[in-house]
């Protein structure tokens, strides 16, 4: 009998353990209630298991069905990788290639990438949307782009698969014309707090209730990096850039990196990853193209 367990039995399984009763599974799967009724009662005669406690309103799991649910997982996230290979293989080299890419990544290893992507795949169009937050990951869960390069939005959605790529320095500045720039030594958030912070700010509602690096309650939200940069330089506020893009300004004396408290010894560097849904990984080009970005980032790090 065990030989006979379908994936559609487990995702019916998983689906109304997720939803909290059999008619919302049955929504989310666009069936009648009655039928995932009777694919879960023949899925529990099968195993012998009872999953869920039918006494109250709504189902429960049961302990045994919650050990199984853990299972159910991994064998329909593995078929699902599976026939996202099989798929991709099928498929052969994609017709064009869509990338979002973080703002935050340092263009100079992007263009690198770019270039001989270009020279590599002629006859295959890459189009290239630079974007910040969860502007960068939301075109991925919509399909509408294959990969995105992301960093600034650290949470990474449960459909998407996501490979680390590299750090990006990070420096906290001011314009050297703002109060923060005369002081000297760990600056605490009190007086932190006094001043206006520049911050990205996000396209999406993907990051809504969520604070990365934000520690002042007077805050400017920009949606273009080059914005910020420009503020920055202006002395309208403080904020966290990648070091890389403010080294001149640094040097020159136009932008003064300061310290603050609750980024010691230093500002924390962004991770970024190369994200895409676990049922669309990068084809051939997709692939050539992230493997360029990890290649490009070498001399970097070296």
């Amino acid at each position: 009998m065990l030989d006979g367990l379908s994936m559609d039995q487990l995702r019916t399984f998983i689906a109304a353990a997720d939803e909290g009763s059999f008619s919302a599974a049955g929504r989310k799967l666009r069936r009648a209630q009655s039928v995932v009724s009777q694919t879960l009662a023949n899925l529990e005669a099968q195993i012998d298991v009872q999953l869920f406690d039918r006494s109250a309103r709504y189902p429960q799991l049961t302990e045994q069905g919650t050990a199984l649910l853990a299972e159910a997982r991994v064998v329909v996230s593995s078929m699902n990788g599976f026939k996202a290979k099989a798929r991709t293989m099928a498929e052969g080299l994609e017709p064009e290639l869509s990338v979002a890419v973080d703002v935050m990544y340092p263009m100079e290893s992007l263009t690198v990438a770019v270039g001989l992507f270009r020279a590599a795949f002629p006859h295959t169009p890459l189009r290239l949307y630079v974007e910040a937050l969860g502007a960068v990951i939301q075109p991925v869960l919509q399909g509408t782009c294959r990969l995105g390069i992301i960093g600034s939005m650290p949470v990474v959605p449960d459909a998407v698969e996501a490979e680390k790529l590299l750090d990006v320095p990070m420096v906290t500045v001011t314009g050297s014309a703002h109060p923060l720039a005369r002081r000297k030594g760990l600056i605490r958030m009190r007086e932190l707090e006094e001043h206006v912070q520049l911050v990205l700010t996000d396209r999406t509602s993907l990051s809504d209730g969520k604070s990365y690096g934000v520690f002042s309650p007077s805050t400017w939200r920009l949606a273009d990096l080059g914005a910020k940069h420009a503020f920055l330089r202006a002395g309208f506020g403080w904020g966290h850039m990648p070091q890389a893009m403010v080294r001149h300004d640094l040097d020159t004396g136009a932008l003064v990196q300061i310290q603050i408290e609750n980024f010691q010894p230093r500002t924390p560097p962004i991770a970024m990853f190369a994200a895409y849904r676990k049922d669309a990984p990068p084809g051939p080009a997709g692939r050539w193209f992230l493997e360029q970005l990890k290649q490009a980032d070498a001399p970097a790090r070296a």
